[in-house]
């Protein structure tokens, strides 16, 4: 009867022994395993086998949501952690209401659990803590419009002070950044007024624009409607030319052939008298002119001739005394 409830104890403690002796680890995660009180090893994912009595794992407080739980196994994936809106005064001392996430990472779950009490406290309240100072160094203007700048300054603050504890902040952003209600209504106003201010300056700049492509076209239309006046005036004038021209070829051409004509022909007295009275009859329409006949000019001819001979016969001058 004794020996078998030494074997029922043996079983027992051997059953005990197994469950509490193999841990099985999963994926990403790690297990940090105290040996009668001190830090022994870091367990990775598989399976481990522990120890009764002797060893034993430590187990981590993590935030989950608003609550904070504890776990035996660390997760080494990359965790984010979200905080609600905490009261921070600008640089200009405007209030306003700023909420924030980081993504951070444990590199190092010994020093995590070690280092710190409450990891997951310990960030958040270095978080807020940061997140004030950075924000009090910066105006409002600088704040809603440099998110960017104030990520960095705020990760780099805290990478670098949870470097010890074995965390590794990979990034931090503003969620929201709410003003004062007076300050938006302000802040609306002044956007109003630029946009008032952008559309008539673009409505200004169109308005010069389109002056100055007037201006041009007015210029351009002159210019060539000069050009085109010049063109024309070089046209009529070389037409003019060119029917000058034209004349007095026909002109020449009908003398010559009329010259021709009058010598192949060999135009006798009579016809160059007919001629000659048909001239007369062309000149004679009209009014107010005069006309010589052709057998005057021969009577004039004899005048000269006999003032000639007059002028011959008239005895020489006395020559005048010494």
């Amino acid at each position: 009867m004794g020996l078998t409830i030494v074997l029922l104890f043996l079983a027992a403690a051997v059953v005990f022994g197994i469950v509490t002796g193999v841990r099985i680890v999963p994926q990403a995660k790690v297990m940090v395993v105290e040996r009668l009180g001190k830090f022994h090893r870091v367990a990775s994912s598989g399976l481990n086998i522990l120890i009764p009595f002797m060893d034993s794992p430590r187990a981590m407080e993590m935030r989950a949501g608003n609550r904070f739980t504890r776990n035996t196994l660390v997760d080494l994936r990359e965790q984010v952690m979200g905080f609600e809106t905490v009261q921070v005064i600008t640089h200009d001392n405007v209030n306003m209401e700023v909420g924030s996430v980081i993504y951070y990472q444990i590199v190092d779950p010994g020093r995590a659990l070690y280092q710190v009490e409450n990891l997951a406290l310990a960030i958040e309240q270095l978080t807020m803590t940061n997140l004030r100072n950075v924000m009090g160094g910066l105006t409002l203007d600088q704040t809603l419009t440099s998110r960017e700048t104030v990520n960095t300054k705020l990760r780099m603050v805290l990478d670098e002070a949870t470097e010890k504890w074995g965390v590794k902040v990979t990034r931090v952003e503003l969620r929201e950044i709410e003003p004062p209600q007076a300050i938006k209504a302000a802040m609306a106003k002044q956007m109003t007024a630029e946009r008032e201010r952008r559309a008539e300056v673009t409505k200004a700049e169109g308005d010069k624009a389109a002056a100055i492509l007037q201006a041009e076209g007015e210029k351009i239309s002159r210019i060539l409607r000069a050009e085109a006046e010049r063109d024309a005036e070089i046209a009529r004038a070389e037409g003019h030319k060119r029917a000058v021209m034209l004349e007095a070829e026909g002109k020449a051409e009908a003398t010559r052939l009329t010259f021709e004509a009058i010598h192949t022909g060999r135009a006798t007295p009579e016809v160059l008298a007919l001629r000659y009275l048909e001239t007369l009859q062309e000149l004679g329409k009209g009014d107010n002119k005069m006309f010589v006949p052709y057998e005057a000019t021969t009577a004039l001819g004899s005048i000269a001739m006999l003032k000639e001979v007059f002028a011959n016969d008239a005895p020489a001058a006395p020559e005048a005394p010494r």
